[in-house]
């Protein structure tokens, strides 16, 4: 029998890599995903990127057991000749193989259930306080509150995008819409789209959408050459005023957090109306603008307008948090240029992520992403499992002598500033083909 398979190298594997001919192989078997690329309910992104490679980690984290059994009509008929598994590898498919047998990816506990209570209960004191109220303090707390439920909000729709946390499918969905685009005013369709790219292409410069932040931000000297974005398709030009930008962004990092959620209501639209093929696109929609009724509708109904625009800008200040946590969980960790490679998956998620330590009655405030790392192996685990598989993923990491960064809230914030601070200083010393112009000089003329 052994005599009858057909076999193809890893190259001639990697000759199938682009759309329209894109081969992949899991343990070894070579799948032809060309057609399904399309209806990949993760998006394109992730096959996209893993094209002409074993995906057999990436696989693993991402998909249930119930998975597998699709594969076969996808079957090329070629096996791998010369497929090899790591140590790594080995004993990171036989943790999340014990994780599955012991029930933890089915264990969700009641959290989303108190989270929606919790948002459901903040939603109506600050519809209650702008209603009932003509304190200005009462309306200020109720903005910083609307600012919280937001970022509670956005953690149920980031555990609904990973896993079930509902009882059906289509309550599930039900649950991504209305906690991302009904409540926070931000497309599920585009979180999908951007995390799913992030995870498998974790602090890729040139693939992960998540550092790519010019003309703001700067991770890496790398930037300044302007690379070509694989994610947008488009060239990130480090012009002169990305470098004058970049040159202070250890100073401007925390404002502009502040108004990070403009932003991202921004790339809500401009993904829902381009011509991108956007599975449920209307449902969408409907969702935002549902956010864009009630939104406006209580912001009009406070008193005057310098208590609206407060009101806002403290909902938007409150929501900081979250995108700085983002933030922290990346930038300050290992960067690299290319795509992902399929066969050191655990190297990459270990070297592209920073964990935050905290107290165990802190894990509601940061949604369980504070286990970025644990979340990134096993995206499918629900957040109340992060802390327990904690102790066994440091030991796996030890073991193979890879990273394992942990750092308390405040230190992991110097440790980006540090690392923002330095790409700034290494701007204004610059010396590639961004011309230094008058208004460049006076404004360094004194350091």
């Amino acid at each position: 029998m052994e005599d009858k398979k057909k076999y193809i190298t890893t190259d001639e594997l990697m000759e199938h890599n682009r759309p329209g001919d894109l081969w992949i192989s899991i343990q070894g078997k070579v799948y032809n995903v060309s057609d399904w690329v399309k209806d990949h309910p993760g998006g394109d992104a992730p096959l996209l990127n893993l094209a002409g490679q074993d995906v057999t980690d990436a696989f693993t984290a991402y998909h249930p057991g119930t998975a597998w059994k699709y594969l076969d009509q996808f079957f090329t008929g070629y096996y791998l000749k010369d497929f090899k598994v790591s140590e790594v590898s080995r004993d990171y498919r036989k943790l999340a193989s014990e994780f599955a047998k012991q029930g933890l990816f089915e264990k969700k506990g009641h959290g989303t259930l108190y989270s929606l209570l919790s948002v459901a209960f903040m939603l109506s004191l600050v519809v209650y306080g702008v209603l009932r109220s003509e304190s200005v303090l009462v309306h200020l707390f109720c903005g910083m509150l609307l600012g919280f439920l937001w970022v509670q909000s956005a953690y149920i729709g980031h555990d609904s995008g990973h896993y079930q946390v509902m009882s059906s499918p289509g309550y599930n969905k039900v649950a991504q819409i209305l906690a991302g685009n009904c409540l926070t005013g931000i497309s599920i369709a585009w979180w999908k789209w951007t995390h799913n790219a992030h995870h498998i292409a974790c602090n890729s410069l040139d693939h992960d959408p998540d550092l790519q932040h010019i003309p703001v931000f700067a991770v890496s000297t790398k930037f300044f050459h302007s690379m070509t974005s694989s994610f947008y398709g488009r060239k990130l030009d480090f012009d002169p005023l990305a470098r004058f930008l970049v040159s202070y962004q250890h100073y401007t990092f925390y404002p502009v957090m502040c108004v990070g959620r403009v932003n991202l209501f921004i790339q809500t639209f401009l993904l829902l109306f381009s011509r991108r093929k956007i599975p449920q696109r209307a449902l969408n929609i409907f969702g935002i603008l549902v956010f864009w009724t009630w939104f406006p509708l209580l912001v009009s109904c406070l008193p005057n307008w310098p208590e609206r625009v407060m009101f806002v800008v403290a909902s938007f200040v409150v929501t900081a948090i979250q995108h700085i946590q983002f933030c922290l969980n990346h930038f300050s960790a290992n960067v690299y240029v290319g795509p992902p490679s399929g066969n050191d998956w655990f190297e990459k998620q270990t070297g592209g992520t920073l964990d935050i330590a905290c107290s165990s009655w802190m894990d509601w405030f940061f949604g369980g992403l504070q286990f970025q790392l644990e979340h990134h192996l096993f995206p499918r685990l629900p957040r109340g499992q992060l802390r327990s598989i904690s102790p066994i993923v440091q030991d796996l990491c030890k073991k193979h002598n890879l990273p394992y960064r942990s750092l308390p809230f405040w230190a992991a914030n110097i440790s980006t500033i540090r690392t923002l601070r330095t790409a700034a200083f290494q701007a204004r010393d610059f010396t590639g083909p961004v011309p230094k112009n008058l208004v460049w000089e006076a404004v360094n003329t004194h350091g």
